[in-house]
């Protein structure tokens, strides 16, 4: 298992490497899907994350999280590369978008952004909010990672 850190904000949030590789393990070994998966994660600014939400979205507006997928479904395939990692994809969180939603719903910044983390994974791994019946999944999913808690900064 290996997850690709990267921050290009100005904040200091090497702490979250940690916490994100201990969320991506906890989330395949609750997926009973083995730890031979890679992944990258990158905190980038609101224009950035705008550009991308424009360019590969066709949103012309920030965003708190987007995620690429680099295989279709995987929690519907049984995959197996003997000793090699599969690279799941690619998530991209804006800090600044993120803190404001931590305000908004009630949450630490902590929290929210360790919720971002596992909402992205999870749609790396397949899981989507589209319709009502995905959504509850995933959700669910989420609930059960990451418990949810109200706490103040």
């Amino acid at each position: 298992m290996e997850l690709y850190f990267s921050n290009k904000t100005r904040k200091s949030l090497d702490a979250y490497e940690s916490k994100y590789l201990a969320l991506f393990e906890k989330t395949l070994n609750y997926l009973n899907l083995g730890l031979n998966y890679s992944m990258s994660v990158t905190f980038v600014s609101l224009k950035k994350i705008k550009e991308i939400n424009t360019v590969y979205r066709n949103i012309n507006r920030p965003t708190d999280v987007i995620s690429f997928a680099y295989l279709d479904d995987i929690k519907e395939k049984n995959i197996s590369y003997e000793g090699m990692l599969i690279d799941l994809g690619e998530i991209y969180i804006c800090y600044d978008v993120a803190i404001k939603n931590a305000k908004k719903y009630g949450n630490s910044d902590e929290r929210e952004l360790c919720f971002l983390y596992v909402h992205g994974l999870l749609h790396l791994l397949g899981y989507d909010h589209m319709k009502k019946e995905d959504e509850e999944v995933m959700f669910s999913l989420q609930d059960k990672i990451l418990p949810p808690t109200k706490k103040e900064n």
